[in-house]
């Protein structure tokens, strides 16, 4: 008999795609449900010390194997902020 890998079926925090996946070997982020964010992001992308009322409710959420590649291209980019545009410059 072989054994199978058990597999669940989740959704992606990134991209929100529904993906099957092995829970041992995906990579996983704790999220802090009352916000959607991880314990101790701010709304405005800061980090400050998360509070141990987060920390306790905070719970593991998934990322597909497409996010992490396109992030891990990103941080190997050597100037990855090439292709984005830019606001026009208020030029008086």
């Amino acid at each position: 008999m072989t054994e199978k890998k058990i597999t669940s079926i989740g959704r992606c925090y990134a991209c929100k795609r529904t993906f099957a996946f092995d829970p041992g070997t995906v990579m996983m982020f704790s999220i802090d449900p009352e916000t959607g964010l991880i314990p101790g992001m701010t709304v405005f992308g800061g980090m400050r010390e998360p509070t141990p009322e987060a920390l306790a409710r905070a719970v593991d959420m998934p990322i597909c194997p497409d996010c992490v590649s396109k992030a891990k291209k990103f941080l190997e980019a050597e100037d990855p902020f090439a292709g984005w545009k830019r606001w026009p410059t208020d030029e008086r």
